[in-house]
């Protein structure tokens, strides 16, 4: 067994043991917070995070597979402390769009509530085509089936911007619209020819994938095919060898999803300072705990952030020196 794979099971605890077990003072604050699966990136960091975060009197009450948009509603509605949020998902709120559109203003008036912490990394997207096919580069995908992610994903808009960007036009190709979780069998049985998956890097099941059949990674050009910043994306390199079966020689430059943590308005300014603080104080340590988990300490805080900053962690930003964008600083 794997150190990921072992390191994943023990994490999947009840969520509302990791305090309990953790928290061991008395005085320490309950915190209530929501994330995504728990072998996700966004499931794995809250859980690593949690015993440091108790080191400082923050005893985390985490609730996983949770919907993330309305993880943030909850929060924007003060029903729920913390939660980890797409930042496409804050700004269709802010304009009464996507799955905010039918709630009208309302939608806008509780985005108003919202501030953030930082940002986390999510998945990388890694567009695969089997080996042995003709499809080297996006340019040769023309008139191929390419798979864009579930039907009314926030997952379509990226997934078209980087076909795009990387010289496949909208309009030439299949695009084929399926759920997360058939997408790979569906691929294996033929059914679209590039596969744009969005996983960790060193996942698990793409490795079991590339054994089965040898494949490759298709790469942007370089590394100046930054994506616009309203996807909520950063540029990632993915090496070669990362997979048994990947035949890539160089690396390969694709786009990683990004993440931030949000709170409420008036969510204890002192709570947000420490979180701040001991998450990026602590993700070094918690990178070196599991290879999946090692792009933690290379993050901007800041990338895909869009919702102004609480005050909490502007204080701590400011005390540590770390520049702030004069954008996430609230009015």
């Amino acid at each position: 067994m794997s150190n990921s794979t072992q390191w994943l099971r023990n994490s999947l605890c009840a969520a509302t043991l990791i305090g309990s077990m953790l928290a061991t003072t008395a005085q320490a604050e309950q915190v209530s917070m929501e994330s995504a699966s728990p072998n996700s990136l966004l499931g794995m960091i809250p859980q690593a995070m949690a015993r440091h975060w108790a080191d400082n009197d923050i005893e985390l009450q985490l609730s996983l597979n949770q919907t993330l948009t309305k993880s943030l509603l909850k929060v924007a509605a003060g029903k729920l402390d913390l939660a980890v949020a797409p930042p496409l998902a804050y700004n269709a709120m802010t304009k009464n769009a996507g799955p905010y559109k039918k709630m009208g203003d309302k939608a806008s008036a509780l985005a108003a509530n919202v501030r953030s912490l930082f940002g986390l990394p999510g998945g990388t997207y890694h567009a695969i085509t089997w080996a042995d096919d003709n499809i080297k580069d996006w340019p040769e995908a023309v008139g191929k089936r390419v798979y864009i992610g579930p039907p009314a994903g926030a997952a379509n808009t990226q997934v078209i911007a980087l076909a795009t960007k990387g010289g496949l036009i909208e309009g030439t190709y299949d695009p084929i619209k399926a759920p997360w979780g058939a997408a790979t069998q569906s691929f294996q049985d033929g059914q679209f020819d590039v596969y744009v998956g969005n996983t960790s890097i060193g996942s698990q099941s793409l490795a079991e994938l590339s054994l089965s059949h040898d494949i490759r990674l298709l790469s942007l050009a370089d590394k100046s095919q930054t994506p616009d910043p309203s996807l909520g994306l950063q540029l990632v390199v993915i090496p070669p060898n990362t997979y048994p079966g990947q035949v890539n020689k160089s690396p390969v430059i694709s786009w990683q999803t990004v993440m931030m943590m949000v709170a409420h308005k008036d969510f204890s300014e002192e709570t947000a300072y420490k979180l701040t603080k001991t998450f990026l104080e602590n993700r070094a340590i918690v990178a070196k705990s599991n290879s999946m988990l090692s792009q933690l300490s290379d993050i901007d805080p800041f990338a895909g952030v869009n919702a102004p900053l609480h005050p909490g962690a502007v204080r701590y930003y400011q005390e540590a020196g770390i520049a702030i964008p004069a954008r996430l600083l609230a009015q």
